[in-house]
């Protein structure tokens, strides 16, 4: 018998941040120091990884929005079956697991077997990239609330929260969205909201990060000519008007508003 066969089976879901690597917390890594086995996702930054034994195995297993190398059932048992042959698991998934990230049935999962699972939360991306462009999402006397919602659910439609956020006054931001920026925007033109600001933010914390400030009725248009892809979140409501940006933009709409 092994070594390796005599470690106890656990895994551990950690938030991996929001991109930057340096926005991982101080117990992630601790974690990732004892893996036996990493599985990461396509939006986790690699270096990351170089917190792991070298020993360790390390294994892609992609999850990003239309391009998913693994299905997440192939997910669940690669993850069981490394926890019962190696040991230490660690699930190192982009953001917070529990954002989108389908960590509860990841840990419902490894309940089924009776492996011992838990969770270390990591930095979402839903506030964490606006912030870091100097865009609250709450704000006094601009925005008491926020919304966090997918662009896309699983028939590949855009979300009917989506509706129900765009009647609202809070700031609304769409993770996994970007695809669907047009038919988004269309929705809150229908409540009357085609000069409510926006913000897109693509690559977000990283070095590739793109940020593009429009209105409802612009930013399909501007995100375009910016070349904007995924990963990208969205961002509306006025908090996005305390970013220097968006006054550039008033001014030129006075300009042209004056001939």
């Amino acid at each position: 018998m092994t070594d390796k066969n005599l470690k106890e089976s656990k895994i551990t879901l950690v938030g991996a941040g929001p991109g930057d690597a340096d926005l991982i917390t101080v117990k992630a890594i601790k974690a990732l120091k004892t893996a036996d086995v990493v599985l990461y996702d396509a939006l986790v930054n690699e270096e990351l990884l170089e917190y792991a034994p070298t020993g360790a195995v390390k294994v892609f297993v992609g999850k990003r929005s239309g391009d998913h190398t693994y299905s997440q059932d192939a997910v669940n048992k690669l993850m069981v079956d490394y926890a019962l042959n190696y040991g230490h698991v660690v699930r190192l998934k982009g953001g917070d697991p529990f954002v989108f990230g389908r960590g509860f049935e990841e840990l419902d999962f490894a309940a089924s077997f009776n492996i011992p699972a838990t969770v270390i939360p990591g930095i979402s991306s839903s506030i964490a990239v606006a912030e870091l462009q100097n865009i609250p999402v709450t704000h006094r006397g601009l925005s008491e609330s926020f919304w966090v919602v997918t662009g896309t659910i699983s028939n590949g439609k855009v979300s009917p929260d989506i509706y129900d956020a765009a009647r609202s006054r809070a700031t609304v931001v769409v993770l996994m969205g970007i695809n669907k920026l047009a038919e988004i925007t269309e929705i809150f033109k229908a409540e009357g909201k085609t000069k409510l600001p926006v913000a897109v933010i693509q690559s977000g914390t990283t070095v590739n990060e793109q940020v593009v400030i429009a209105t409802v009725d612009t930013i399909v248009e501007a995100a375009k000519e910016n070349k904007i892809g995924s990963p990208a979140i969205i961002v509306l409501g006025e908090v996005v008007s305390l970013h220097p940006k968006y006054k550039l933009i008033t001014d030129i709409y006075d300009v042209v508003a004056q001939g």
